[in-house]
């Protein structure tokens, strides 16, 4: 048997080339839309692809399922459980094979064994995998999909929190307790592979381990540790990573079935003088570094550095609406490339970044905490945390105000006054595309705080952290003070009113 693990660092998801090597097949499990990575594989080890099969109905990226079939007439093996509303409806069109629990299905000698395990999804699947071929009797590993990973368990909330389908995350978490009941009766040493890794946003606290064990899992996995179902419910659904609004987009286009790429797929270069009023009517994306794009860049353009691109675009960008990009030529295929895989279709083309360089006429400032605490604290400034929930209850600055940087453009949208801006982070990277999308949305003074909150701890300047159940000062409180508070103050557009007036 062969097994090759892939893994795309920017969605942090990983999926499986397994080839039986006795007949020369292969199957790919949770492929990624970027197939070519799994055919040139399969021709090096003198291997066909014959088979795709997905453990669910994606959310954080386009299944490579469809132009598998499309393209080299891979078999589709895909889940037959859930509502009508979790069906794979592009399923027909192709050979394919609709799986429920208990249902077994071969690839050469490698044996595949279906068990229903929702929760994070109603029609999520995972696949025993037993090398029947290699003379084996019992399993050698599971592919979990995004029911369990290294160190957590999928999330439960994504159709309300996303779709906002009401309602719908305690059930969830409900089935997801008992598929963790059916996962502990597996035998301990099966290995675990699952479909993502550290810094998806489809469960909380994921491990940068590619694999694990069952055993491992059941003994150290948080989400494991529960013996009450309730007690387990109000764990999984708590802290959770912000749901990107793109993931309804995505659950649609893999159940209805993506568009199929053609060979040759490139955005258009266009004329350097259209820019203006292209940038006038779209989203203008800027992929150059942060840095960059803040010593000079054209107006109304949004900058999200290339590798950014596929955890920011999702978020920023309007389905519905045509996308240009700036970007240098030997960066706009890859440009390209990423976007497709967050089901960005609407591409309307790119400008050279050389050719357009004479409009960057636009710059924002960088400054580091030491030059902007006093302003902060004299409210001569407004600092926006574009941080997440966690990171935020971990540690902020006192005179900070929320905005997630997912949902920041609705509260440019309702600014009201013409205050200086300064955007802060963990370290300087969202804060610079939160920078950049204020310029676009007209503010003329804004700051990144380079650095982030790291550097302004590093300068020895105070912060505080959420916490509910606090006693007082922590023994740190000249550098760290644990303030007693429940609500964080959240950014609504206005600007402050100056210290004295």
């Amino acid at each position: 048997m062969l097994l090759k693990f892939f893994y795309d660092k920017a969605l942090a998801h990983a999926s499986y080339l397994v080839g039986c090597q006795k007949t020369g097949e292969a199957i790919v499990v949770d492929a990624g839309r970027d197939v070519q990575q799994y055919l040139d594989v399969a021709k090096s080890e003198s291997m066909k692809i014959v088979g795709v099969a997905d453990t669910h109905i994606h959310a954080d990226y386009v299944s490579g399922a469809r132009q598998l079939a499309e393209q080299v007439g891979a078999k589709l093996y895909v889940s037959d459980e859930g509502s009508d509303a979790w069906k794979f409806e592009f399923a027909s069109a192709y050979d394919h094979e609709l799986l429920r629990d208990g249902d077994v299905f071969r690839i050469g000698k490698i044996e595949f064994l279906v068990m229903h395990t929702p929760g994070h999804t109603p029609e999520s699947i995972s696949f025993v995998l037993t090398d029947c071929g290699g003379g084996a009797n019992e399993p050698m590993g599971i592919f979990t999909g995004d029911f369990v990973f290294v160190g957590s368990i999928g999330r439960p909330d994504l159709l309300e929190e996303a779709a906002g389908v009401a309602g719908t995350a305690e059930p969830g978490a409900r089935d997801l307790f008992q598929s963790i009941q059916r996962f502990r009766e597996l035998p301990e040493f099966m290995q675990v592979w699952p479909s993502h890794g550290a810094g998806s946003a489809c469960g909380k606290g994921l491990g940068a381990i590619p694999s694990s064990t069952v055993g491992y899992e059941k003994r150290f996995n948080p989400a494991f540790q529960f013996d009450s179902e309730d007690d387990f419910v109000d764990y999984v659904l708590a802290e959770q990573p912000e749901a990107p609004k793109y993931f309804a987009v995505m659950k649609r286009v893999n159940r209805v079935g993506p568009t199929i790429i053609p060979s040759g797929d490139a955005p258009a270069k266009l004329n350097a003088s259209e820019l203006a009023r292209v940038a006038e009517q779209h989203m203008v994306i800027d992929t150059r570094p942060a840095g960059a794009f803040a010593n000079g860049h054209a107006t109304r353009t949004v900058n999200i550095p290339l590798k950014y691109l596929a955890a920011w675009g999702g978020w920023l960008v309007d389905y519905s609406q045509a996308v240009y990009l700036i970007a240098a030529e030997r960066d706009i295929d890859e440009a390209n490339r990423v976007l497709r895989k967050i089901g960005i279709e609407q591409i309307g083309g790119y400008f050279e970044v050389r050719e357009v360089a004479n409009s960057f006429a636009q710059t924002y400032e960088e400054r580091t905490p030491k030059d902007l605490a006093d302003q902060i604290e004299n409210h001569e400034v407004i600092l926006v945390d574009v941080r997440g929930d966690s990171e935020w209850n971990e540690s902020h600055i006192a005179r900070a105000q929320r905005s997630f940087l997912g949902r920041l453009p609705e509260r440019l949208a309702e600014r009201t006054g013409d205050c200086t801006l300064v955007f802060q982070c963990r370290s300087g990277g969202r804060s610079a595309i939160a920078a950049s999308l204020a310029k676009a949305a007209g503010v003329e003074d804004v700051i990144n705080m380079v650095g982030g909150i790291q550097a302004w701890e590093a300068a020895g300047l105070a912060t505080e952290s959420t916490d509910t159940a606090c006693c007082g000062p922590t023994q740190e409180a000249t550098t760290h003070e644990v303030a007693c508070q429940t609500q964080a103050v959240y950014w609504n557009g206005a600007c402050p009113v100056p210290t004295g007036s």
